[in-house]
C-alpha cells in the first residue's frame, strides 16, 4: 500500500528544518507523491513509526532540486491538460459543448469532470481550488439564479454561492484568486449546452456585493507599467477589457445562434459548422444591433457576405430576395444555384423555439436597407 504523504514531511540535513520543508512543499503534496512513485526522489524511503502510515524521508538535496526545477504541480498540470483537452474539442473555444462531454476528461487515469451538474462553482476533490465556474442558461424573460454583472470598470463579475463568504465553494474560488490559477467559465447557451471561455482569472473580490471580479483577457496582466504612465495604463487596460468583452459576446452570440438554427444555414441548409457564421440582422455597429438570437441568423459564409453586401435580402415573412442586377448576371454554378435560385424561396431553416426566431421588426429594418441599396 502506498503510504500517505504526511502534512509534515521528514527531511534529512541540517539546513532545512522539517517545519520549513513542510511549509515549502506542503502545498505540492500530490506532485511530491508523483515524484516518489516515479523515482524522481530516488533516495526516498519510508520511515516507520511516524504516524499511522509512516512517512517519506526525503534527502534535503532532493527537496532543493524540487524547488529549483519549477516543475508544474499536480494542480497546474491538471488545469493545463483540461484546457488543452477542451480546446481540442471546441475548436479552441469557438464551439459549444454538451455537459455530458465535460464528464469524459481524464488525467493520468483519473476521471475529473470539468464542471458540476448542479453547482455553479466546481472544485474537484483532487484540487485545492476551483477549476471552473458556470453561468446557467436563461430563456428569454427568465432570470438566472445568480445574475453576473459588468461593473463600472468594464470587468465582469461572478457572484458568490449563497450569502456565506466562508462557504466551501466561495473558499475554493478565493483560493484560485489568491494563487492566480486559471479557471474555465462555462456560459449556458441552451439546456445542457455550454460555451467555454478559458482561461479566465479572478483578480479581486467585492465582499459588499458578494462577488468576484473576473479578468477574461489574461493578456492585460502583461502590460508593463514601467513603459506607460498611470493614465495610459488605465486607458490601455480599459480598452483591452472592452475588446475582450466584445469577443466574449460575439462568441456567445455565434454559439447561441448556430445552436438555435440546428447548425444549418437559414438560406440553403448547409450544415458544416466551420462554414457557418452568426449573421446580425441589424448590424452590431447599430445601437439596436443587440447580440441576441432574435437579431441573428445562421448563414453560410457566402450567404452571410451576400446579406451584408445588400445582394441578398430577407423579407419579414422569411422569403429570400436577390437583388435584380444579380438576377440578370451570367456566371458560374455558385451564382446560379447558390444565389439566383434562392430568389423568392422561403428560408430553409428557422429555430424551433419561437423566441429564437428572427425578429419581424429587425427583418423589416434590414429589408428596407436592402431595398434602397
Amino acid at each position: 500500500m502506498t503510504p500517505v504523504f504526511p502534512a509534515t514531511p521528514v527531511v534529512n540535513g541540517p539546513h532545512l528544518s522539517t517545519r520549513e520543508a513542510a511549509e515549502i512543499i506542503g502545498v505540492h503534496q500530490r506532485t511530491v507523491i508523483d515524484w516518489v512513485q516515479t523515482g524522481k526522489f530516488a533516495n526516498v524511503y519510508i520511515q516507520s513509526g511516524v504516524g499511522a502510515h509512516g512517512a517519506f524521508k526525503i534527502p534535503e538535496a532532493d527537496v532543493v532540486g524540487f524547488l529549483a526545477s519549477k516543475s508544474a504541480s499536480w494542480d497546474e498540470r491538471v488545469r493545463q491538460a483540461a484546457q488543452e483537452w477542451l480546446a481540442a474539442r471546441t475548436n479552441d473555444g469557438e464551439e459549444a459543448v454538451h455537459y455530458l462531454d465535460l464528464e469524459d476528461f481524464h488525467f493520468e487515469n483519473e476521471r475529473i469532470p470539468l464542471k458540476s451538474r448542479q453547482r455553479g462553482i466546481w472544485k474537484p476533490r483532487s484540487l485545492d481550488a476551483a477549476l471552473s465556474i458556470t453561468t446557467t442558461f436563461r430563456r428569454v424573460g427568465k432570470e438566472r439564479p445568480y445574475e453576473d454583472e459588468v461593473g463600472s470598470d468594464g470587468m465582469l463579475r461572478y457572484k458568490w454561492q449563497g450569502d456565506d463568504s466562508d462557504a466551501a465553494d466561495n473558499r475554493a474560488l478565493r483560493r484560485a484568486m489568491t494563487d492566480h490559477l486559471p479557471l474555465i467559465w462555462f456560459f449556458g447557451i441552451a439546456p445542457g449546452v455550454y460555451q467555454p471561455v478559458f482561461p479566465v482569472y479572478l483578480v479581486s473580490e467585492e465582499h459588499e456585493h458578494q462577488q468576484f471580479v473576473v479578468d477574461i483577457d489574461p493578456q492585460l496582466g502583461v502590460l508593463n507599467g514601467d513603459d506607460l504612465d498611470p493614465q495610459e495604463l488605465k486607458i490601455a487596460k480599459r480598452y483591452g477589457t472592452r475588446l475582450a468583452r466584445t469577443r466574449l459576446h460575439q462568441r456567445l452570440f455565434r454559439s447561441s445562434v448556430i445552436k438555435a438554427y440546428g447548425t444549418r444555414c437559414a438560406v440553403c441548409n448547409l450544415k458544416h459548422r466551420r462554414l457557418l457564421d452568426a449573421a446580425h440582422i441589424i448590424p452590431d455597429s447599430d445601437e439596436n444591433g443587440m447580440p441576441v438570437v432574435s437579431n441573428g441568423m445562421a448563414m453560410c459564409k457566402i450567404h452571410h457576405a451576400a446579406f451584408d453586401a445588400g445582394i441578398l435580402g430577407i423579407r419579414p415573412d422569411l422569403i429570400v430576395e436577390i437583388r435584380r442586377d444579380i438576377l440578370a448576371e451570367v456566371d458560374g454554378p455558385m451564382l446560379k444555384y447558390g444565389l439566383q435560385e434562392r430568389h423568392e424561396q422561403k428560408l430553409m431553416s428557422v429555430p424551433s423555439q419561437r423566441a429564437d426566431r428572427p425578429s419581424a421588426q429587425a427583418l423589416e429594418q434590414a429589408y428596407m436597407r436592402f431595398k434602397i441599396a
